[in-house]
């Protein structure tokens, strides 16, 4: 059966999948490839609109929420970070779904498009949230909204995660392959290049002109980052999709191999993951009971999390220009070994948070200057396994399962954010509050990341490196 569905649907048989004017193949570069600057453009746009929704989530549901009546309809500290914990984590299962569909049937760019579609709609529906009483009473209530929004928002950012982080790798070739490190590098630049200014903007617009604005702009920015991505067409390479023999070629023999050689890894980063999503609730939550002030000016709780995508623009050239190749002549840096670092970094981070969270419980009020030490050691963990992961991932995928492995590490990303979600779910009381009290929240997921830390050094020592680029032979 699935021979003869490959035949029906291999590269070339479905209408538009293979077409003559695009690239097909790496072209023979040294240099950088033409479609990375659209690439980049999209990508800043897209997570400006992503983060600026997420940066607001858990202050808009535990202080805006409203019925269509206009009465309060907040949710607890626990059950907000409950509720952003499951869209997040739907958030990045949807790239299973988005990897098989671009892989086996429209091709990575014609999936990217249409995803990028839902997406926007998705934002659309939470600007909804703030139409006129008399609106919502005849439609949905903004809870309706956001959950309906937040749905097509997880589809289709999730969906095409995996696509654009393969596409960017699809552009090299055997010649210009040296140069993938440094791109994947600019790839989460232009990330954290967009979330910054995002995380900065819609607190400030929430709190100055609502929720319709402040989850509108985001959405212009994501119709803007598909026009940029559009643009760019005729320049990228587009791989051709495999057909649905990518399934049994995925499921079966080597590609059955390298998922089972990729899962514990990408179990250990769950638990990462689970950590570092909390800087956008848990850290948030906590931000809000400390003192806010700096230099004459009160700062919003949600706008802490600038420092997090500010740190990554600043850590990105000091890890790869000075960090890395200083320590690579004591102690060779190998991408497992990056990881490891990364997750011992995190323990100390989340540790750090603990003893903030200790400090309000004894009626101090600690200077947010504090938690800025927890974002620095937060965001260096994230720069050695994030940024790592990425290019690991792309490596280590066979030819015709890029985007797959792509989503399999994404998949990771949504495993972290289910544990966070039944932690906080399998503690609540009856008022919605965690049992999990002040800092033995904190101290509940160091003690986890601590045994996933020392655990992932015997699993990385056992783990055989591979690399698989486009246009290698083999």
């Amino acid at each position: 059966f699935l021979g003869r569905l490959d035949a029906a649907c291999a590269p070339g048989t479905l209408r538009g999948m293979s077409d003559p004017k695009y690239l097909e193949s790496p072209p023979h570069l040294s240099t950088m490839p033409p479609g990375i600057p659209y690439i980049v453009g999209n990508e800043a746009a897209e997570r400006f609109s992503f983060y600026g929704m997420k940066t607001i989530l858990f202050v808009f549901m535990t202080t805006y929420l409203a019925s269509s009546a206009g009465q309060e309809a907040h949710l607890t500290s626990t059950e907000a970070r409950e509720a952003i914990a499951w869209f997040v984590a739907s958030a990045y299962f949807f790239p299973i779904i988005g990897a098989i569909v671009a892989d086996a049937v429209l091709g990575k760019y014609r999936t990217i498009l249409l995803l990028s579609s839902v997406y926007c709609v998705g934002h659309l529906f939470m600007a909804f949230i703030d139409l006129p009483p008399a609106m919502l009473e005849a439609t949905l209530q903004p809870k309706g909204w956001m959950i309906a929004g937040l749905l097509l928002i997880a589809i289709g950012s999730g969906g095409i995660k995996p696509c654009v982080s393969a596409h960017v790798g699809d552009q090299f070739g055997p010649e210009n392959k040296h140069l993938i490190t440094k791109v994947f590098g600019w790839f989460y630049f232009a990330i954290n290049f967009g979330s910054f200014f995002s995380t900065l903007l819609t607190p400030w617009t929430l709190s100055h002109y609502g929720p319709g604005w402040a989850f509108g702009i985001p959405g212009i920015l994501m119709a803007l980052a598909t026009v940029a991505f559009w643009m760019g067409r005729k320049v990228f390479v587009h791989i051709p999709p495999a057909g649905w023999g990518y399934v049994r070629q995925t499921f079966t023999g080597d590609g059955l191999k390298t998922i089972l050689k990729l899962l514990p890894i990408y179990a250990f980063v769950a638990i990462f993951w689970s950590l570092y999503d909390q800087s956008a609730s848990a850290w948030v939550d906590q931000a809000g009971h400390m003192d806010r002030v700096l230099f004459g000016i009160e700062v919003l709780p949600s706008q802490i999390q600038a420092l997090n995508p500010l740190l990554i623009l600043l850590f990105i050239p000091l890890f790869t220009y000075v960090i890395y190749p200083s320590a690579n002549k004591v102690w060779t840096l190998s991408p497992l070994r990056k990881v490891m670092i990364g997750f011992f970094l995190t323990v100390l981070a989340f540790g750090l948070s603990g003893v903030y969270e200790q400090w309000i419980t004894d009626g101090m009020t600690p200077s947010i200057l504090w938690q800025v030490l927890a974002y620095v050691v937060l965001t260096a963990a994230e720069v050695m396994v994030s940024i790592t992961c990425l290019e690991f991932s792309y490596t280590q995928a066979p030819k015709q399962m890029k985007s797959f492995i792509m989503s399999l590490y994404l998949l990771s990303v949504s495993a972290g954010n289910v544990i966070t979600a039944l932690v906080n779910n399998l503690t609540k009381d009856e008022a919605g509050n965690s049992t999990l009290v002040g800092a033995n929240y904190y101290w509940f997921f160091t003690a986890l990341m601590l045994v996933a830390a020392v655990g992932f050094i015997f699993v990385g020592r056992l783990y055989v490196e591979e690399e698989h680029i486009q246009g290698d032979e083999g």
